[in-house]
């Protein structure tokens, strides 16, 4: 396992793109290709955080709040911020964050306090916004299952306590490849109509990478035509 594959954990549990703004969250010092001896979790990296790691032969630390909050414009070791870092630079561990991203991250730190509490009736106080965005593609007919499942597969169409949701439109899509072109529908240089679908659906932002992964394996054309929206409406999940 490298620090990557912790970042890809910790995101699947807390996706950083819902920390706050002013928030540092992700790795903050380190190599994401390093492999990882051990991780140790705490609250704060401070420099004895770094040497019990270093004795306990982890090089990742994996913190809630972050030791770098904002910009450092010199590193010479006159605070414990700077003292943290240059320790954990010498040693190559690795120091990842979280705070923010967990604070808002369903069954995160929030809905723990509330359990604790015993409350009821719990709701989102402040929602996050633009944190959903629309795919919108266009799939020749005997194909669009195909790629439909593929999106569901990588996290697209869920929407509250429903999954697998989609819009489909029938149409017609035109284009001509040039002469350097490999059409699997059509011929290069020569003007085609192909009967498509206009697949539609939305997912949290934090998979985008992961869903037009999915798009470009699963369509069958050469150039895929899509359009990703970010969208206002408020996240309840």
């Amino acid at each position: 396992m490298t620090v990557r594959d912790v970042i890809r954990e910790l995101d699947s549990i807390a996706p950083l793109a819902y920390a706050e703004d002013f928030d540092n969250v992700g790795l903050l010092v380190g190599n994401p290709q390093q492999e990882v001896t051990g991780i140790l979790v705490t609250l704060d990296t401070l420099e004895s955080v770094v040497d019990e790691a270093i004795d306990k032969d982890c090089n990742c630390i994996v913190s809630f709040h972050p030791i770098i909050f904002k910009g450092l414009k010199k590193i010479t070791g006159s605070n414990y911020v700077e003292k943290a870092v240059m320790r954990a630079i010498r040693n190559d561990v690795a120091i990842l964050c979280i705070h923010t991203a967990l604070d808002n991250a369903l069954e995160g730190v929030n809905d723990r306090i509330c359990e604790q509490l015993d409350l009821l009736n719990r709701k989102i106080l402040i929602p996050k916004e633009e944190t959903i965005r629309k795919l919108t593609t266009y799939v020749p007919v005997e194909k669009h299952e195909t790629v439909r499942k593929a999106l569901f597969k990588a996290g697209a169409g869920e929407i509250g306590k429903y999954s697998n949701c989609s819009f489909n439109i029938d149409g017609t899509g035109t284009f001509k490849g040039d002469d350097t072109s490999t059409p699997s529908y059509g011929e290069k240089g020569v003007f085609h109509s192909e009967k498509e679908i206009n697949l539609t659906l939305t997912f949290q932002k934090h998979l985008e990478s992961g869903i037009l992964k999915a798009l470009f394996e699963a369509h069958p054309y050469e150039e895929v035509a899509f359009e990703v929206i970010t969208l206002n409406n408020a996240n309840q999940t």
